[in-house]
């Protein structure tokens, strides 16, 4: 899955660079996005990003990619695999920013995990 987000001014911080918790907040999303979609009827909940670590600053404007791939299938809990580019001042060249492993693990409305639904 891929998705796309404009960087504007209010995601930046004061020194005119992305905040890294916006990073993480839209990976989280575009990932569960992914989960949903894979799984419907599902209730995931996030529980690791196995690394954080930004490779380089993102100034306003940049268009930024988010590469969303299943790495892993468990009976209660699935994993991606998200890799996101950055292209800065109408660049066309995209570069690797930030990767990480994001999991989710499928719970019942009373908090326990529950297998995953559509297992393909």
């Amino acid at each position: 899955m891929e998705n796309y987000k404009l960087v504007l001014p209010g995601d930046l911080n004061q020194n005119g660079y992305l905040y890294g918790g916006n990073l993480l907040k839209w990976i989280d999303e575009y990932a569960w996005i992914a989960a949903t979609l894979e799984y419907p009827g599902s209730s995931f909940v996030t529980v690791a990003l196995d690394k954080v670590t930004f490779k380089k600053g993102v100034n306003e404007g940049s268009i930024l990619k988010f590469n969303i791939e299943k790495s892993y299938e468990g009976n209660t809990s699935v994993q991606y695999l998200v890799k996101v580019f950055c292209q800065n001042n109408c660049n066309t060249d995209l570069e690797l920013i930030f990767s990480t492993h994001i999991t989710f693990v499928n719970l019942d409305k009373d908090g326990r995990k529950q297998n995953l639904r559509n297992i393909s």
